[in-house]
């Protein structure tokens, strides 16, 4: 490959599988020793928390084939010629995610680049969801990406260069049946316009990315959609064609983004997908605006002008927004 990240050091959480595996994969190609991560040895076929999906053998065989685990990575970035270590730990436990800084720091000098990859999610009404369901998604992705950055953070500053690259979704936006991911994917985009601004001038970049491929979670909807009746052709023609393609292509942009080359790339949420498009999201505006007079508004006033004005020719549907 090439010696774009030739002694950087990168940590990938959730890197056992799917996405995470292969940029912990292109990031060691192209030069960077790298700490690979998942909760424990193992890995399972079920893509979301506390539910047990009857795949079919063909469906099983599929999934088993894109499982693995950090120590699994490290492997084969070693038989790759590359520098690895495995690391098993929750990043949305504070400590753990202190000792896996400690871990990199230990093994190859520093720390460099943080991928916060890692996620776990629960599929399901909002109804249907208690506290620990909530936690599930919230914590691994919201929490586990700033008890990393936390972590790395001082270091980062002190050397005077880090990259950080925070995985959200383009269910930021809303998508049903994921209401507690969805926000989770929200509060990253936040959290790394915030963490950009906080940090210019530092030597340290801030970007997030909402990335749409084949992986094992998309592997165990289209399972889902065949449990509940829908054709295996009808599945395969509601696919993005992004959703068909495993993400080993698209990836090298965040090599790209935790080089040197990319310093004055800070604060921006882009848009990846596995069929080629590598795309900028605009941030949120205020599209349309009613004043009330004298600063003071009334229930009547309300009544007329709301939707006669304010909603006036909007697609009110679209409050609820569906994406794939």
């Amino acid at each position: 490959m090439s010696a774009l990240l030739e002694g950087k050091v990168a940590i990938v959480t959730g890197s056992g599988q799917g996405i995470g595996r292969d940029v912990a994969l292109c990031m060691a190609r192209h030069g960077a020793m790298i700490v690979t991560n998942n909760r424990k040895p193992g890995s399972s076929l079920d893509a979301y928390e506390k539910t047990r999906i009857e795949f079919t053998d063909e469906e099983r065989e599929a999934i088993e084939s894109v499982t693995g685990d950090a120590q699994t990575t490290a492997d084969q970035i070693l038989r790759d010629g590359g520098r690895a270590v495995p690391f098993f730990g929750d990043v949305g436990d504070f400590a753990t995610a202190g000792r896996m800084i400690d871990t990199a720091v230990d093994n190859f000098g520093r720390v460099d680049i943080i991928v916060n990859n890692a996620s776990s999610n629960w599929s399901g009404s909002i109804l249907d969801m208690d506290e620990e369901l909530w936690d599930i998604s919230v914590t691994s992705k919201l929490k586990g990406a700033f008890n990393l950055m936390h972590h790395a953070l001082p270091q980062m500053k002190e050397q005077g260069f880090g990259r950080i690259l925070n995985s959200s979704s383009d269910a930021f936006l809303g998508l049903e049946g994921l209401a507690a991911y969805s926000a989770a994917n929200a509060g990253i985009v936040a959290l790394s316009k915030a963490a950009a601004e906080d940090l210019r001038g530092t030597g340290i970049t801030v970007n997030a990315y909402t990335p749409l491929a084949k992986t094992r979670s998309w592997m165990n909807a289209a399972a889902t959609y065949r449990l509940r009746g829908v054709s295996s052709e009808a599945i395969d023609a509601g696919a993005p064609d992004a959703m068909k393609r495993t993400p080993e292509g698209m990836v090298p942009f965040l090599a790209y983004l935790a080089s040197d080359e990319a310093a004055a790339i800070s604060g921006r949420l882009f848009r990846l997908t596995a069929d080629g498009e590598i795309g900028v999201w605009s941030s949120p505006e205020v599209i349309r605006h009613i004043m009330a007079d004298d600063g003071v508004w009334t229930i009547d006033t309300l009544r007329d002008r709301v939707p006669g004005e304010l909603l006036s020719e909007l697609d009110i549907a679209r409050s609820t927004i569906a994406t794939t």
